[in-house]
């Protein structure tokens, strides 16, 4: 059977309505509502896992303007009648989403805000017809719908919302919020962290601290952010994240899930590939994969049978806290980098209360953010280190395509990064022919690097490259001159000199001196340099040899 898959789309409605493939999560309306509904719940997963599809389908089941149970015939939720009788279209509901509300500055971020108002009050504007409602209330309603309102009354948006639609309906109002931390999170990367919480953290207060137009709240986002910097004071507050027990089957897909959808498809045999690429997830004790990247693969092979997995989850976020990180941490993560990408685990306290403000404040942070957006998940205890102390968690890439993104967006951040440390010295001591310089210096570059490779020649042959390619020198790689082919060249024809690098691998620590004296004699006997002797002054010429992240260079004293 082809299936009609939602890539992209995430209005429960319009699923329903368009005959598009929906895996049935409505089991989380009576998760939330079995017991009386928290005031305020969070709820924080990696982004594309469904957040904003399970939000939309709440929003069809509770909003009182909506006729929704044709939208639910035939799934979970139909068979709790009591439910559906108490709650189903019987809410005033309040659906608003931050998602967008992101700027390379506050006041294209604060814009962004204004407009998601904005447009919530053109949808509503039938609440300017109720008699009931405050006229000092409607003017600010209106002040907001047309872009007009003060930051101060932006800032209570959600509250006088609140405010209006319980009293044009009587009851108490269900709050849905999506992507709550997407502005925070921005501003923090962009330098206007401040400004922003001067908006976001009383817009949050006003509407969930003793706020009697407030049925319940119900919050998403990728992180959680601490309580005490945007939801002080809020009572009755329950955290669900990928570290509790309870919600997670309804973030992702179970196995038992992706069996359904490639029975379904008669994909049966695309099972393992899709485990290996897109499984791998530990949420609390439940193993998830990631819908956006399943369905995305499952439409193409619908398609294409012979479509290979890709990265879909790459590009569809912005990365900026992870990038910030990098800039910050340098050569102290790389390590821990590389026996991630060797498939090994690390051991790092997980901090899941975040103080933007102090980001950068902790390397445990890094790893944090790097758990709680998907980038690594949790070791199960009973497969993980031993001994783990309070607090600790063992962390890995959780699959196939997380290491794909490692390897290349990763790698090419910490590759960036690595430019713009000093080669001074190094550069001074290439020019002056002093080789045991030039070793000290390559050697703490080399330990500054990543790589989770077995350090291949062609590793070290773009590393050296790359050393002087992004100083602004004419780099030549392979070039072919005397009787046959140097690894590097380097020129400086401004100060008339010329710098002819051979480079080997050496097999162990004592064969370092070895291959430096074996790529000495290669340049001595096929005459690398001597085509350089009319044009430039001085022609230097290293051997250098590298073993893992140590090297050996010396010079050949003469003129090769």
């Amino acid at each position: 059977m082809k299936l009609n898959i939602p890539v992209g789309v995430s209005d429960f409605e319009k699923i329903r309505r368009d005959g598009y493939f929906y895996v049935d999560k409505t089991g989380l309306i009576s998760e939330l509502l079995n017991t009386q509904p928290a005031e305020v719940t969070l709820i924080t997963r990696p982004r594309r896992f469904g957040k904003t599809l399970g939000m939309s389908m709440l929003a069809n089941f509770f909003d009182i303007r909506k006729d929704s149970r044709n939208l639910f015939e035939g799934l979970e939720i139909l068979e709790c009648s009591e439910i559906c009788r108490k709650w189903m279209n019987q809410w005033p509901t309040l659906f608003l989403t931050l998602k967008d509300v992101a700027g390379q500055d506050f006041a294209e971020a604060y814009a962004q805000l204004c407009i998601q108002f904005s447009d919530f009050c053109k949808a509503h504007a039938y609440l300017l017809e109720c008699e009931a409602i405050d006229p000092d209330d409607k003017k600010i309603f209106l002040q907001l719908k047309e872009g007009r309102a003060s930051q101060a009354q932006v800032s209570r948006g959600l509250s006088i919302l609140l405010r209006l639609m319980e009293t044009y309906y009587g009851k108490p109002v269900i709050l849905l919020l999506d992507e709550y931390d997407v502005p925070v999170a921005k501003a923090s990367s962009q330098g206007y962290y401040e400004e922003m919480m001067g908006v976001i953290a009383p817009m949050m207060s006003t509407a969930l601290k003793d706020n009697s137009s407030l049925r319940f709240a119900i919050i998403t986002g990728c992180l959680r952010i601490a309580k005490e910097s945007i939801f002080s004071g809020a009572n009755n507050f329950v955290i669900n994240t990928i570290s509790s027990t309870r919600l997670n089957e309804y973030f992702g897909f179970t196995r038992k899930e992706i069996e359904k959808i490639l029975q379904d498809t008669g994909l049966e045999g695309y099972a393992e590939r899709i485990r290996e690429w897109y499984d791998g997830y530990c949420f609390g004790d439940l193993d998830v994969y990631c819908p956006w990247d399943v369905m995305n693969y499952v439409r193409e092979l619908q398609s294409d049978l012979g479509a290979e997995p890709g990265s879909y989850w790459k590009n569809t976020s912005d990365n900026a806290v992870i990038r910030s990180f990098i800039d910050y941490a340098g050569s102290s993560i790389s390590l821990k980098l590389e026996a991630l990408m060797r498939g090994e685990t690390i051991v790092q306290k997980v901090e899941e209360d975040l103080t933007y403000d102090y980001l950068h404040s902790s390397e445990d942070n890094l790893w944090s953010i790097l758990y709680l957006t998907g980038y690594l998940t949790k070791e199960r205890e009973k497969s993980g280190p031993q001994h783990l102390k309070r607090g600790e968690s063992a962390l890995k890439i959780p699959n196939a395509e997380i290491r794909e993104i490692f390897e290349s967006t990763i790698m090419k951040w910490f590759a960036d990064v690595s430019k713009t440390w000093s080669r001074k010295e190094l550069f001074k001591a290439v020019w002056k022919g002093d080789s045991e310089a030039v070793s000290q210096e390559m050697t703490k570059l080399l330990r500054r690097t990543i790589s989770y490779h077995d350090y291949r020649e062609d590793f070290y042959h773009a590393f050296l490259a790359g050393i002087f390619a992004g100083a602004g020198y004419t780099v030549e790689s392979n070039r072919e001159h005397g009787e046959g082919r140097s690894d590097l060249v380097v020129y400086d024809p401004v100060n008339a000199r010329v710098a002819v690098f051979e480079a080997k691998y050496a097999r162990t620590l004592e064969g370092l001196e070895a291959s430096c004296d074996e790529a000495l004699l290669q340049m001595d006997e096929r005459m690398y340099a001597r085509e350089f002797e009319e044009d430039y002054d001085w022609v230097f010429c290293y051997g250098i040899a590298f073993f893992k992240k140590r090297c050996k260079v010396k010079r050949k004293l003469e003129t090769c």
